[in-house]
């Protein structure tokens, strides 16, 4: 099993106070094939650490520990050195795509930027990698030619998938991008992403708080609380036998198809004085 990405004693904290921890301690690694899923509530960590990867946290926030990425300690990169990964061998997906898409450039502008940046393509060559991508993602060509107003929320998310994965990426960072869409549309984009990332055997780190999300596409699980990991497994181990009660709770709030399960309120004075020390 090829590996693609490790993170050990990931930290991050404001410079302004580094004895507060937004992020503590935080190990993982992500293998050639396979989709991670973090799961966790709003606050809990998981896009501070995604954001760590790509080298796009605040300057307000300080990261210290090692990301190694096919072998090269990335944390340690300038930003220029930076650029040339982010988006040819590393691909993200941002939570909303209409505020990641320019309004003023058409969505093939804005494929084809990571194509002539990364690999140089201009002409006819470029024109026939953005068709080609759009028709991957579900799109008509043609709609290179629109703006991301002009597309609706589940045709921008795939704009947003085609960008990521223009380049061919080894990893592609996915962060709650079926968040702002409808159940049908959310089916298709997840279904598309788990097509691409066996067909170009992407690791896919997957961002979510929906466990019905990580029971579609997951292989390995990693529940985030308040900046920790708190507990990792394969899918079946994690949803099925839920070793920490933050995990337990975390299930105990989702609904059942039929509606007779009983939902429980997550008791977060017992976990901070009992389950987490």
């Amino acid at each position: 099993m090829s590996e693609i990405l490790s993170i050990s004693q990931l930290n991050i904290t404001p410079k302004n106070d580094i004895h507060r921890f937004l992020v503590k301690q935080v190990n993982l690694k992500l293998n050639a094939g396979k989709t991670t899923c973090i799961v966790g509530e709003s606050g809990s960590g998981k896009s501070l650490t995604a954001l760590s990867i790509m080298g796009l946290l605040s300057n307000q926030l300080k990261a210290t520990g090692n990301i190694s990425f096919q072998g090269l300690a990335i944390n340690q990169l300038d930003n220029q050195s930076m650029q040339t990964i982010r988006g040819a061998k590393i691909g993200m997906i941002f939570q909303e795509p209409m505020t990641s898409l320019n309004p003023v450039l058409t969505v093939g502008y804005q494929i084809g930027e990571p194509l002539t940046t990364h690999l140089g393509l201009k002409g006819e060559a470029l024109r026939s990698r953005i068709a080609a991508l759009l028709n991957q993602v579900g799109i008509p060509p043609e709609r290179a030619d629109s703006y991301p107003d002009e597309l609706s929320g589940g045709q921008r998310q795939r704009v947003m998938i085609a960008m990521s994965i223009a380049c061919e990426p080894a990893l592609l960072i996915a962060d709650e991008p079926t968040t702002a869409l409808d159940v049908t549309v959310q089916a298709q984009v997840l279904t598309l992403l788990d097509e691409l990332k066996t067909r170009m055997n992407m690791a896919m780190l997957f961002i979510t708080h929906d466990f019905g999300v990580v029971a579609d596409i997951a292989d390995d699980v990693i529940v985030m609380f308040r900046g920790e990991i708190v507990e990792t497994g394969t899918r079946e181990q994690v949803l099925n036998y839920p070793q920490h009660p933050y995990t337990q709770a975390l299930l105990d709030c989702v609904p059942d198809v039929q509606g007779l399960k009983t939902l429980k309120p997550i008791d977060y004075a017992w976990l901070n004085h009992g389950a987490i020390a």
